[in-house]
């Protein structure tokens, strides 16, 4: 059955939208973090009718679909295990139809979000949501991880942008279906484009996407400062949130990941201690106020080096080694364990803004007492955190240490109110720990709701199994 199903579809699709070819398959069958695993094909789709004949297919001959846009999951929520046939969206990447008026944009999700808000700047406005890898990160992958990123102090999460969705349903007809609305106001009983949002591809293949944008700001003000104290960081943190003022970006670093990162980067400022990166975005009247604001609370607050920008452009650099995060941890690993093969674990829980210092103290003594080199930065305007270790595959002792650093993490973030995944999803590796957060809350039935959910929209149960619940 195996060996027929990459000939079956290109039977039913074309030739050149399957490949079966195991050294291109297993590109599309890892994740950045090292994770990995095997799939017999990847399929190409390239408009919804091919998607409704490749989950027809795949419901009628119990075949496992996974779903995939760009390949940045960082929790094992893209890898193919058990086997079955990848679907990579990369070829439907339309941008259909922008409305200003409406204030929407409608896209296949195939589409980069990076290329999207190059189209969108034509028109003055933009897609808020930013993460990481906002250049390659695609809206289908967006879309089903829930994402966030650096803009989420003021925009929040995917949740918030999306109006609409075409998905396609794993049965027996590949039913495609258009939920929610094209109107920021929309009552269509049980909301099902949320539950689809963040549902990691477990319930239904998503086609097209309409989202609500937003004008781009006038102009920003950027203040990029270090501090020799974690104290003094979070003061100046508090005092910036507590200050009626709405940041657009508000950025952590601590210092030997900032510095690991301005060297992954070439940047040329010098890093000097623990980075915090605000932006706030305003007119042009009122950006040098903004801006002078800015430094006076970093410097009052024990700042060894400020660097301020009044413009968008201008804080390109300024940015440049936030953005760099996630190469920096790589670097840490792979400093800490040359030549060996490694996976890194880049942890993504969330607490109240409140509760930040506390969370990063208490990180950073559970590695300790693990005996691992963390590197820790996040989203600190919305509480996010992402502390980050590694461990070499061929290494069970380091490894396990991990697992431990890994469920103490969380199981931290809860006790401060908070939840185990802020952005990147449950994948393989958060179940345990979603099932943790909801027994602190005493909701464990959550879990039996969301099982026989999964089992309404996917009764065989072929849509990225394994993942979620």
């Amino acid at each position: 059955m195996a060996k027929r199903i990459p000939e079956d579809l290109r039977k039913l699709l074309g030739k050149d939208k399957v490949i079966d070819d195991p050294e291109i398959v297993s590109l599309y069958a890892r994740e950045p973090s090292g994770i990995s695993s095997e799939a017999l094909a990847v399929v190409f789709p390239e408009n919804v009718k091919d998607v409704s004949k490749i989950a027809s297919y795949a419901y009628k001959n119990g075949v496992l679909i996974y779903p995939q846009g760009s390949t940045t999951d960082l929790v094992g929520g893209a890898v193919p295990e058990p086997k079955g046939i990848v679907v990579s969206f990369e070829r439907m990447n339309r941008i259909i139809n922008v409305s200003i008026l409406d204030s929407i944009v409608d896209v296949e999700v195939g589409v980069r979000l990076g290329d999207l808000n190059v189209e969108l700047a034509k028109h003055g406005y933009m897609f808020p949501i930013d993460p990481g890898s906002v250049n390659i990160t695609t809206v289908g992958g967006a879309v089903n991880s829930g994402a966030g990123g650096l803009r989420g102090a003021k925009y929040g999460t995917m949740r918030d942008w999306v109006l609409g969705l075409t998905i396609v349903l794993p049965d027996e007809a590949g039913t495609v279906m258009r939920v929610g609305c094209r109107t920021t106001k929309c009552r269509q009983g049980y909301d099902l484009v949320r539950l689809i949002v963040g549902s990691e591809g477990t319930l239904a293949l998503v086609a097209e996407a309409t989202l609500k944008i937003t004008p781009l700001p006038e102009t920003m003000a950027t203040a990029l400062a270090f501090f020799s104290t974690l104290e003094n960081l979070f003061e100046a943190y508090r005092e910036i949130k507590s200050s009626g003022v709405q940041p657009l970006v508000m950025e952590f670093m601590d210092y030997e990941t900032a510095k690991l990162a301005g060297e992954a980067s070439k940047s040329p400022i010098n890093v000097e201690g623990h980075m915090l990166l605000v932006s706030v975005d305003c007119n042009f009247e009122a950006v040098e106020r903004v801006e002078s604001w800015l430094r006076r609370v970093m410097e009052k607050n024990g700042a060894l080096k400020v660097y301020t920008s009044k413009t968008i452009e201008g804080a390109e650099p300024l940015f440049t080694i936030r953005r760099s995060l996630f190469p920096a941890q790589v670097a840490m690993a792979s400093k800490l364990y040359p030549g060996r093969k490694k996976i890194v674990y880049m942890e993504d829980i969330a607490v109240p803004p409140s509760k930040l210092l506390e969370a990063v103290t208490a990180v950073r003594r559970i590695s300790e007492e693990k005996g691992l080199k963390v590197s820790i930065g996040g989203h600190v305007g919305d509480g996010n955190l992402h502390p980050s270790v590694a461990f070499p595959v061929d290494d069970e002792i380091v490894k396990k240490k991990v697992l431990e650093w890994e469920f103490e993490v969380s199981k931290t973030a809860v006790e401060l109110g908070g939840t185990v995944s802020a952005e990147h999803g449950i994948g393989l590796r958060k179940k345990e720990f979603l099932k943790m957060e909801m027994e602190k809350l005493g909701s464990l039935k959550a879990l039996e709701i969301m099982k026989g959910v999964k089992k309404v929209f996917d009764p065989k149960g072929i849509l990225n199994p394994g993942k979620v619940v």
